[in-house]
């Protein structure tokens, strides 16, 4: 079995893959403190609840965006699961696609990692918008190759700058609001937030898709994405597992290099 990790700023989730069938999947806070072996004391009661062990694993594979959180991940794999976890970004690790940005090694793994499953699950060029701490969006030409993208801050941190900032006003959730015209503080910065970011997401998509300059389908996956997704036509298809699926895909490709922990 695989064990599939996605690090991100707010959440880490842990997959666990029988072949191409996913049997769990927990997320956590990520605290970039934690060590390899307070990852094994929060994983090892969640697989025993599912019937696992630690002994089941026979690979792993990590896409982090917190690099301070890689070390400990990846000594919780070889001291745990006995097993050398293949890393996104490590030279060795093919992704199968090309990046044609200026800087291909600063582009986020889970970005690169999404390029990769969209583009087996869907036809033609795409956008990919993931909702997370920030939300990104990311173009994938028709041959899978990661065009580059746009970053934004995120609905959750738009959320608290606006709390942070103004004295006066409150933490609020990011929530719809029946109305737009909001009767007092809270609904009036919930419109403020949700539509706000409909707006956002809708006018984006609309000029990346001008400035590309051919049909794009549009991919919504991250912890946000079922939020907005039903409040717009912009978004094609919610696709909430799509980095975790990737990484499975990408494990696959690389499978041959996976074995025991390095000495």
């Amino acid at each position: 079995m695989l064990l599939a990790i996605d690090a991100g700023n707010t959440n880490i989730v842990f997959a666990v893959f029988d072949g191409d069938e996913m049997r769990a999947e927990w997320r956590a806070v990520t605290e970039t403190t934690r060590t390899a072996d307070e990852y094994a004391v929060l994983l090892q009661p969640l697989l025993q609840f599912n019937g696992l062990s630690f002994g089941d694993f026979t690979g792993a594979i990590i896409a982090t965006v917190v690099p301070q959180s890689l070390f400990d991940l990846r000594q919780f794999c070889r001291r745990y699961l006995k097993t050398e976890p293949l890393v996104i970004g490590d030279a060795d690790v093919d992704l199968g696609i090309e990046v044609h940005t200026d800087r291909p090694s600063a582009v986020g793994a889970d970005r690169l990692v999404n390029a990769v499953a969209a583009h087996a699950r869907y036809k033609g060029a795409l956008i990919v918008v993931d909702f997370g701490t920030a939300t990104t969006f990311d173009i994938v030409d028709d041959k899978g190759n990661y065009e580059g993208g746009v970053i934004a801050p995120g609905a959750n941190v738009s959320a608290e700058a606006l709390h942070q900032a103004a004295a006066m006003l409150p933490r609020v959730a990011v929530q719809r609001t029946q109305g737009i015209i909001g009767k007092d503080t809270i609904p009036a910065m919930q419109s403020g937030l949700y539509w706000g970011y409909v707006g956002l997401l809708e006018g984006l998509i609309a000029r990346i898709k001008e400035e590309y300059g051919q049909p794009m389908t549009v991919i919504g996956t991250g912890g946000l994405a079922n939020a907005f997704h039903k409040q717009t036509t912009a978004i094609d298809h919610l696709d909430p597992d799509l980095t975790i699926r990737g990484l499975v895909m990408i494990y696959k490709r690389n499978a041959a290099q996976c074995g025991k922990p390095q000495a």
